[in-house]
């Protein structure tokens, strides 16, 4: 069922801006001075009316077991549904055998993360490397092989604990919604796809967006916001019924991710968006 979701992204700045970090990093382990905990953010998206939740991997400020389960509890006590977790790093499509068996084995440790707390899927990102139009069939093309490859092995692991992998018209790899929707064939139904409003530009976006749509296990919904830091909120209906008409079944998560302007709290943003794509979930 269609139903409104969002993501820690969305609460980036709440959560004390943490960095961002990847394979080869020093990871989690940054104490938070946000004002809230991510242990905190089920309760609190449930007060705002959201019971959804997607937590980006580096959200988490440590991966210790007894914190997870701890996490795991929150989001049973908060009585909502953790959908995903992002795994906003890792290149499955790594030129270099050993690089990408090391980034990988990365990925497929915070499936084990994204099992022990409770959510029913993991983002992986397609892949970094560029695909250069040179006039094979985009199957053939070896970077979304490499891409399908990975995404595959990391299917199959994520299916025998429990997780669901789905990927993302996100990074290099997946900028058009052909190569996205080719790496979707060769992953042969394994992996899923999340559909993001903001990650495809230009003229042709809403060709783009809507090759991808049919296709989508969720979505990130955006806003486009003017100079002012206000929403369009007729271009959001408009992509939000484009998503709709494509018979999307999944969660909607709120994505605002644009500078604060004056008192408005990332809260009153998501509000705002939420008050605008409600309906799309009747």
């Amino acid at each position: 069922m269609p139903r409104i979701s969002t993501s820690s992204w969305s609460l980036h700045r709440a959560l004390g801006s943490p960095p961002l970090y990847g394979p080869g990093d020093a990871g989690p382990g940054q104490p938070s001075n946000g004002a809230i905990s991510l242990l905190d953010l089920p309760s609190a998206a449930a007060k705002a009316d959201i019971h959804t939740l997607e937590i980006v991997h580096f959200h988490f400020p440590t991966t210790d077991g007894a914190y997870v389960d701890e996490l795991k509890e929150a989001v049973e006590e908060a009585g909502i549904e953790l959908f995903s977790v992002l795994i906003d790093a890792g290149d499955v499509t790594h030129p270099d055998d050993g690089a990408r068996a090391e980034e990988m084995a990365w990925i497929r440790s915070w499936l084990d993360v994204t099992a022990r707390c409770g959510a029913s899927h993991a983002r992986v990102v397609g892949g970094y490397q560029p695909v250069t139009r040179d006039g094979r069939p985009l199957l053939d093309h070896p970077v979304l092989r490499r891409s399908a490859e990975g995404l595959r092995k990391l299917a199959d692991y994520g299916s025998s604990i429990g997780v669901r992998v789905i990927t993302e018209n996100f990074r290099e790899t997946t900028d058009r919604a052909d190569q996205a929707l080719a790496i979707l064939t060769l992953c042969e139904g394994r992996v899923g796809l999340c559909a993001d409003f903001g990650n495809y530009r230009g003229e042709d976006r809403y060709e783009e967006l809507a090759a991808i749509f049919p296709k989508a296990d969720s979505a990130h919904v955006k806003a486009v916001y003017d100079e002012r830091g206000r929403p369009d909120e007729d271009e959001f209906r408009h992509s939000l019924g484009m998503l709709a008409e494509a018979g999307f079944d999944g969660p909607m998560s709120l994505i605002f991710d644009t500078p604060l302007r004056g008192n408005a709290t990332e809260w009153d943003n998501l509000a705002q968006m939420r008050g605008v794509a409600a309906p799309f979930c009747a």
